[in-house]
């Protein structure tokens, strides 16, 4: 099932690239889509799409908490910015698989 949700962040943009040069530029498994826009405040937001929430949580252990650890200069900040996961009742379009798509109708 199509996992998502959004994520307001208290970094800049000067952080947030130095994580993305950390992450490499190997896809994360799992991963659909990831957005960072920035918000009226300035402040940025992920939008972010996955195969399931499993691929999300194993992608954020194995390759994005090192990465934001390398960014921040060894350790990260304790917690997690507040998440807000989505209601996906439909998902298409070229990287949503008909199985994940139908997935998510059943949810609904």
């Amino acid at each position: 099932m199509v996992y998502a949700y959004i994520q307001d962040v208290p970094i800049g943009e000067e952080l947030y690239r130095r994580v993305i040069e950390e992450l490499g530029p190997e896809p994360l498994a799992g991963s659909l889509l990831h957005l960072c826009v920035r918000r009226p405040d300035g402040g940025l937001r992920y939008i972010d799409v996955w195969e399931s929430e499993q691929a999300c949580a194993r992608a954020f252990d194995e390759r994005i908490h090192p990465a934001v650890d390398a960014a921040f200069g060894g350790t990260r900040p304790a917690g997690e910015p507040e998440v807000a996961h989505l209601e996906v009742l439909h998902a298409t379009g070229a990287l949503v698989s008909a199985d994940q798509a139908g997935s998510a109708r059943a949810q609904a």
